[in-house]
């Protein structure tokens, strides 16, 4: 039996995005029946204390209440408590995969607890953390110092983006790494046109099925709203853009309403969150286009998603985001006009499906949860089998 236990993820059932998500696949799409995986879960109640989930063995830790430090007390709680846990079975060869680098400048005796048993430490960066603007200059330069002390200590690291793995490369040249992407559901939604929660829906933001532009994403400065909202309002389209996002209570909001102004233009319209999934997915088919400004990262979920089930998708042109969308998509820069004149080009036509019918078939190429599934078993399985003890 292969153990793997995985580190940094808030737990199961899932709740939220990102890493939590890739949990939840992970184990709901599981084939080999050589794997036992063993999940931290983030606790403010219980310590300590096994539970099964879809026979996964998920334990709770309850860090200390430390502010932003609790995130590390948890990582390294949950290390020492799996790593007393595979001395008491004794577990064969187990893997320590620790999702995002935050502890990274604290990992080395851990890491070395972890070699002691022949075990080994596998960690994903998560994308470049350093360079978010939420965070103030000192905490960068931490993240950015504990992303290279992961490089140090881990036996691999894992990046879900051709282009972060090359950042890796390239910045700590002593790394062995792999490249396995993320994952998205490709299902359709099964909502219809005549159900009463579409209905309201477009009737409380007065749009319509494609007669709006789409932005769904975290309420972030590097997810570059200003630039796109900016852009929209400089554009001749008559459409709404509809901004589904974690803007209430965001101190954010009133900076970018003094920015842009977007309170005077009509056609912004922000959403708040959508929390039906089947209600999001419907939203995103019948978007005319998405608009896609993030930055940071790696492969972003809501890219996998728009690409996914959006015909037309304009994505902010960086390295990263080309790596995934490839030539199914149109591209803008931050350059005054870019985005806007894009608009205008593409507003008059209104046939977009063979473009889309390109980014699924990438989607269903590179990106299934099947497909992500199946890369990190094989990996988990002869990475034992071709490591030397």
């Amino acid at each position: 039996m292969q153990h793997v236990v995985i580190i940094g993820s808030r737990g199961l059932p899932a709740k939220y995005g990102g890493f939590e998500t890739f949990v939840e696949e992970l184990v709901q799409n599981r084939v080999s029946p050589e794997i036992q995986y063993h999940i931290a879960c983030l606790s403010d109640e219980h310590h300590g204390q096994h539970f099964d989930y879809s026979g996964v063995d998920c334990f709770t830790i309850n860090p200390p209440k430390l502010g932003p430090a609790r995130v590390m007390a948890y990582d390294a709680m949950a290390i020492q408590h799996a790593l007393n846990l595979a001395k008491k079975e004794q577990w064969q060869r187990p893997v320590f995969y620790v999702l995002g680098n935050t502890i990274g400048a604290f990992m080395a005796p851990l890491a070395r607890r972890i070699h002691d048993i022949g075990g080994l430490f596998f960690i994903n960066p998560d994308g470049l953390e350093w360079k978010r603007s939420k965070w103030p200059r000192p905490v960068q330069a931490y993240l950015k110092y504990a992303e290279k002390a992961m490089t140090k200590t881990a036996d691999l690291v894992i990046a879900d983006n051709l282009a972060i793995q090359t950042y890796i490369q390239q910045s700590y040249p002593w790394t062995e790494t792999t490249c396995i992407a993320y994952g998205t559901d490709t299902s359709s939604s099964p909502l219809t046109a005549n159900d009463s929660a579409i209905r309201q829906f477009f009737k409380k933001w007065q749009s319509n099925e494609k007669d709006y532009y789409l932005i769904v994403g975290r309420f972030v400065a590097e997810n570059n709203y200003e630039t796109a909202i900016k852009e929209f309002m400089a554009s001749q389209t008559t459409r709404d853009l509809l901004i589904i996002c974690n803007y209430e209570g965001n101190a954010y909001f009133e900076k970018l309403r003094q920015a842009t102004q977007f309170d005077k233009d009509s056609r912004i319209k922000f959403v708040g969150t959508v929390y039906d999934k089947h209600l999001l997915t419907y939203i995103r088919e019948q978007a005319f286009g998405y608009i896609h400004g993030h930055e940071v990262g790696g492969t972003n979920p809501g890219l996998l998603e728009a690409l996914a089930h959006t015909d037309l998708n304009l994505i902010l042109d960086v390295e990263f985001n080309r790596q995934v969308a490839s030539e199914t998509s149109l591209y803008w820069t931050k350059e005054a006009g870019s985005l806007a004149n894009l608009i205008n080009q593409i507003d008059g036509q209104e046939d977009y499906k063979a473009l889309g019918q390109t980014a699924k078939a990438r989607i269903q190429e590179h990106y299934t949860w099947e497909k992500i599934v199946r890369e990190y078993e094989e990996l988990f399985l002869h990475e034992r089998d071709n490591r030397p003890i």
